[in-house]
């Protein structure tokens, strides 16, 4: 029976702890998901990651190795003072006189403690957050021979955290043998009182006996408990960051009550908007502009003129702070942010790609989107004909950020993507940055089938690939100089005029001197 039941209790005890950091876990993970950009522009991965797994099992370790034998202990502790003072109330006394000492050992050990285990959490988030930083940046580490500058930076952060956990150590060695001294006093003074009394015949052997027994049962609890606070402050510690997390807001509210999109006809208006990232260091400052439904309109301007910023914008990826963006008419404020993203496709420079296949990345694991509908985007966008050369195909599995694909395989399979998608507007910031010329021919030609029937808006570096469009506006320290065709633009001779002047220069000096 003895076995039955301890196999049962362990049983329950690991079952609850593993289900309460499951669930930690999992309302971590959707809290994150529902943060804004900005939140994770401040906080590196490898904190994040920290914060999901290595703290989360910190708690487990307290539900499964502290909370059960916290209880035991205490009520052992409160059974083993009523007997005592039952037995003799004034030994029972004298054995307590500690008690206020240990209150106070406590309290102080608590305090130092949090401060070193917070200490020491921070500091591994920070090894963490370098050592994801160093892996994903490893072809810049060794191209440039940075191996040596990388190593050293780990091992500041390493030896910092080394220093937090001895901090740490030296507290928690401080505390064990302070609790003993306690009991060894305590002990003390019980065979002084009571050795005294018992001279005296005002109490018996027996009960003197007694008392010592019970003081060393007093004191093995709270032994056990000494050895498990290390690990109870750890995780408290680690709840602290846990928690800072879930009390996140979101800086981007839901609205309660969302206006319905209806089908969208793809009408933008940006209606004197101000933006800052941090504080009033305004990126965009009273930005005005209107794209009527099915317009190809293209954004230049140097590099931190605010084209990207219009892009996260009309995303709500950032809320503004004066003014209001329309779509169709509607404040997108007012709109759930789902069903925004559901009418916006954005292809970015920097294309991510999922572990799975090439087709998952297509899809992105919507039901909706068919096998034959990847295929047929895939050929609309001229995708299909790298993809048709791989081993399997649309089931070739992509590395980790889609490494073993080159940068226009990857914008190409992006294209496909938001072709999938089917979005009445869409969003290509710098898509054709850096590919390859051929690879730039294909992406040229599928352009306007990914773009028929569309609001688009275009960030473009190369003014040749945007001359068609609509209109063009250029953007100058976050403030909107001119607007109209290529050719309305190069007459007013402004800023666009003397943009486009230096890039055919560059591009003929490029020509003259190959």
């Amino acid at each position: 029976i003895g076995f039955v039941l301890n196999y049962i209790q362990a049983y329950l005890l690991q079952y609850t702890g593993q289900r309460i950091v499951f669930d930690i876990r999992q309302e971590l993970f959707t809290h994150l998901q529902r943060l804004a950009l900005a939140f994770f522009d401040g906080n590196p991965v490898g904190r994040l990651v920290t914060r999901v797994t290595n703290d989360t099992q910190n708690l487990h370790e307290m539900y499964t190795a502290v909370l059960v034998n916290l209880f035991k202990d205490i009520f052992m502790i409160l059974g083993i003072i009523v007997v005592m003072f039952r037995l003799d109330l004034r030994l029972a006394l004298v054995s307590m006189a500690t008690l206020p000492l240990i209150v106070v050992i406590t309290a102080v050990f608590r305090i130092k403690a949090r401060q070193a285990y917070r200490e020491t959490r921070v500091r591994l988030a920070r090894i963490n957050a370098n050592f994801a930083e160093n892996i994903s940046g490893m072809r810049l580490v060794q191209i440039f021979r940075q191996e040596r500058r990388k190593y050293k930076e780990f091992d500041d952060v390493n030896s910092d955290h080394y220093q937090a956990s001895m901090r740490e150590l030296r507290i928690f060695a401080i505390f064990r043998p302070s609790i003993e001294l306690v009991y060894s006093l305590a002990m003390a003074i019980l065979i002084w009182v009571g050795g005294g009394r018992l001279l005296q015949g005002a109490v018996e052997f027996g009960v003197l006996f007694a008392f010592i027994s019970y003081l060393e049962l007093f004191f093995r609890p709270i032994n056990d408990l000494t050895e498990k606070y290390n690990i109870m402050q750890a995780s408290m510690a680690s709840a602290e960051r846990i928690f800072l997390i879930l009390d996140e807001e979101p800086a981007i509210a839901e609205v309660s009550e969302p206006l319905p999109m209806g089908e969208v006809q793809g009408q933008i208006e940006f209606r004197n908007v101000w933006f800052a990232y941090v504080g009033e260091d305004w990126v965009l400052k009273d930005v005005s502009f209107t794209v009527q439904p099915g317009e190809t309109v293209a954004f230049v301007g140097a590099t931190g003129a605010g084209k990207s910023t219009i892009m996260n914008l009309l995303s709500r990826f950032y809320d503004i702070q004066k003014g209001q963006i329309l779509i169709d008419g509607q404040d997108i404020k007012e709109l759930s942010k789902a069903e925004l993203r559901r009418n916006v496709g954005l292809v970015m420079q920097d294309v991510f790609m999922f572990s799975g296949t090439i087709g998952e990345n297509i899809r992105l694991n919507q039901p909706n989107i068919t096998a034959e509908r990847v295929k047929s985007v895939a050929k609309h966008v001229n995708a299909h004909q790298f993809i048709n050369t791989l081993p399997k195909e649309y089931e070739e599995p992509v590395t980790e950020r889609g490494s073993t694909l080159s940068a226009g395989q990857r914008q190409l399979i992006a294209f496909a993507r938001a072709l999938a998608y089917d979005p009445a507007i869409l969003i290509l910031d710098e898509a054709t940055a850096s590919i390859d010329t051929e690879t730039e021919m294909l992406i040229q030609d599928a352009l306007p089938k990914l773009m028929a029937g569309r609001t688009s808006l275009v960030v473009a570096h190369r003014l040749s690939t945007i001359q068609d469009a609509d209109t063009i506006i250029v953007l100058h320290k976050g403030t909107l100089r001119e607007q109209g065709t290529h050719q309305e633009l190069l007459t007013q001779k402004g800023l666009y005029y003397n943009l486009f002047l230096l890039q055919y220069k560059e591009e003929f000096q490029g020509e003259a001197g190959a």
